[in-house]
């Protein structure tokens, strides 16, 4: 099998590659190595490597900056994705494309479905959720909607900041009125694989199991790395968001859990994670 991983140097395609390394055949291009916005670098790049598999990990992230710059933020997270689409289906090619939380409004009382119908509410949201749509383009398309990463060897995001200043000893805010399903990137990665191998191609919800408040996950967190009372608990209302997020993000796994895919609790991936970190 031949994978194309695009958004190379980012925190989820470093698991990714690492789980299907010795697997298969891989090319994974960074962003300098491949511009996924570059429609005729990516029909190049597909045209000659033939690949199986493309599986797109190349992201807009930065939620507040796409609210001023909407046009980056569609050109990557969903014109883009179209482009890969059509270049799966120039060679008959699975496309894995990562998706988002944010593309629902937070106002559930409970973890949201597949079938619940999203709500974006920002910019960033609605242009990933755009990218879901457009990822049709491809034959067959497993879009896996993933929230909270952490972990991989890119480690950027906000859980990894808050392991990094508990272990530094300095107190870290963590949000009182936001509950999510946090993301190790390696029980993702390990899922993308099983989902490949036997999964019938469609939207999942690709998240650990369970969900949790921010300020939760930081005390847990303090407690497993032995820093309690380091954690200060703060609201959205405190911070200058310029894109709102939705308060109740959390998402339900039931669907992958039905297609043979049974993910590992949240607590016990950030145990492994932090148990990771401390060893090494």
């Amino acid at each position: 099998m031949k994978i194309l991983v695009t958004g190379a140097a980012g925190q989820l395609a470093g698991a990714i590659i690492e789980r299907f390394s010795g697997h298969a055949e891989l090319l994974a291009c960074s962003r300098r190595e491949l511009d996924v916005t570059d429609t005729r670098a990516v029909l190049e790049c597909v045209s000659t490597f033939r690949p199986d598999v493309i599986i797109n990990c190349s992201a807009y992230n930065n939620v507040d900056r796409a609210e001023d710059d909407p046009v980056a933020a569609l050109d990557v997270n969903a014109f883009a994705v179209r482009t890969l689409g059509r270049a799966a289906r120039s060679r008959d090619a699975i496309l894995v494309h990562y998706s988002t939380d944010f593309v629902f409004d937070g106002r559930s009382k409970r973890p949201y479905t597949e079938e619940d119908e999203p709500r974006p509410e920002s910019v960033y949201a609605a242009s990933k959720l755009l990218g879901e749509w457009f990822a049709r383009e491809a034959p067959r398309v497993f879009v896996l909607r993933v929230e909270s990463l952490f972990g991989g060897h890119a480690s950027r995001s906000s859980i990894d900041r808050i392991v990094d200043m508990l272990l530094e000893g300095r107190e870290a805010r963590a949000f009182i009125d936001r509950t999510v399903s946090p993301s190790y990137v390696v029980d993702i990665a390990a899922a993308t694989q099983a989902l490949l191998e036997r999964g019938e191609p469609g939207l999942y919800h690709c998240v650990n199991s369970g969900f949790v408040t921010w300020f939760e996950l930081a005390q847990e967190i303090a407690r497993q790395v032995g820093r309690d009372g380091c954690v200060v608990p703060i609201s959205v209302r405190d911070l200058p968001l310029a894109a709102p997020r939705p308060q109740f993000a959390a998402l339900s796994n039931v669907k992958l859990e039905r297609a043979g895919v049974a993910m590992p609790s949240w607590k016990d991936a950030l145990t492994r994670y932090i148990g990771n970190r401390v060893t090494n």
